[in-house]
């Protein structure tokens, strides 16, 4: 999410927040969570918040990737009218709130509960920032997640892969069977995470640090990274024509039932497929990152706002404790995909999938995700990258390769 432009007005903006906007327990919360799963994990948080005497107030603003959200709440903090939270992803993208003292810190809540002995610590580094956290984190996603259909592959018979060699074997078999071999989203921030997905299992996640924490074009330049960009190439001669247009949920869905053979896209999907009746596992393979498994560590955060309204301010931190429960965090992680924040409670009712997610992250194979590692611009400018080159077959693996680099020196 590029911010600059939302935040040109910031200099009158604090003077604005001394008008009271909120009532006593009521809290405003922006999201952008509409999908069928989506909306019921969200439930889950509403559930708690009011049954622990507060009002929740949903204020959702559709858009898988998010970004008119959160260029809608940040529009409503620079007129004085701020939600009383509103959802970011777990990285960069709420830095520069923090710069200009937009957000409330949550040192109290967090010490009260003990979130630095509880929390994942990436996801606790993510959220502070100069010795204070701002930001309640809800969630532990990754993104380098290949969804398959048993069904789909058994009728090309072919077998889930274990390698990417496999996995282009079966994507002509599937291809040869009159199956959409790989459905994929036609959004550019779902495009960047098949890139993810390739760069960290078919390059390592050691590549992957190389380029993205230690910004080592050298390593862009490598016949490891180039093998990369070739299997990214290859993968677009398996997309139907209907990617363009359909949205994340849409592309599991056809997974779900049977009419594709494979998608790449993080943990949430699996929520789709528990909404859809079927069990993850079973009815929907999942494969955490083909190749070199590791945990690519995202998901999403709650920021508050500063409010001069004492019952704003109560209201706050209510949702800021609720949020982070550890009973909330079971409820709504079982519904999003997605692993809980908290290590110390219960995943033993947690799906197969989701096991293995959890199974990563215990054995410390896992990376910070790139989100946390580039600021909001350089993300950006790798979504429309990965866009640009699933939408333009004219594109060279050299292309892509080239592209890169640029982005990565220009840090």
């Amino acid at each position: 999410m590029r911010l600059s432009h939302h935040l040109a007005l910031l200099g009158t903006a604090l003077a604005c927040l001394a008008t009271p906007v909120q009532a006593a327990e009521k809290a405003e919360v922006l999201h952008w969570w509409t999908s069928g799963s989506e909306s019921a994990a969200v439930n889950e948080f509403k559930k708690a918040f009011n049954a622990a005497g507060g009002e929740w107030t949903d204020a959702a603003v559709a858009g898988g990737g998010g970004e008119t959200a959160r260029a809608v709440g940040i529009n409503r903090i620079i007129g004085g009218n701020p939600t009383t939270a509103m959802q970011f992803n777990t990285s960069q993208q709420f830095y520069e709130l923090i710069d200009k003292g937009l957000l409330q810190t949550l040192d109290d809540v967090a010490a009260k509960d003990n979130w630095a002995k509880v929390i994942n610590p990436v996801i606790y580094s993510a959220v502070s920032k100069n010795g204070h956290v701002y930001a309640a984190p809800v969630n532990i996603h990754s993104n380098v997640w290949l969804w398959f259909s048993p069904a789909a592959l058994k009728k090309a018979g072919v077998e889930a892969p274990k390698t990417w060699d496999d996995l282009f074997k079966d994507l002509d078999a599937l291809k040869k069977a009159g199956i959409i071999p790989l459905a994929q989203s036609g959004d550019a921030w779902t495009q960047n995470l098949t890139f993810m997905n390739v760069l960290i299992g078919a390059g390592g996640p050691e590549l992957y640090l190389k380029i993205f924490k230690d910004r080592d074009v050298n390593a862009i330049k490598s016949p490891e990274f180039k093998k990369v960009a070739d299997i990214l190439a290859k993968m677009r001669d398996y997309l139907d024509e209907g990617m363009q247009g359909r949205q994340w949920n849409q592309a599991i869905s056809l997974v779900i039932t049977g009419q594709a053979g494979f998608n790449f896209m993080g943990d949430w999907a699996k929520g789709e497929v528990v909404v859809a009746g079927k069990v993850p596992g079973t009815d929907v393979g999942c494969i955490p990152g083909l190749g070199k498994s590791s945990y690519w560590i995202g998901g999403d955060v709650f920021v508050f706002p500063k409010q001069k309204d004492a019952g704003a301010l109560k209201a706050q931190e209510l949702l800021a404790h609720v949020l982070l429960s550890p009973e909330t965090q079971v409820a709504f992680n079982n519904k999003k995909g997605s692993a809980p924040v908290r290590a110390d409670v219960d995943t033993s009712t947690m799906d197969a999938c989701g096991k293995q997610g959890v199974a990563l992250l215990g054995s410390g194979a896992f990376v910070p995700g790139s989100d946390m590692l580039v600021n909001p611009d350089v993300a950006g400018q790798l979504n429309d990258l990965a866009g640009t080159f699933f939408s333009d077959k004219s594109k060279t693996a050299a292309d892509f390769v080239d592209g890169l680099a640029k982005i990565v020196s220009s840090q």
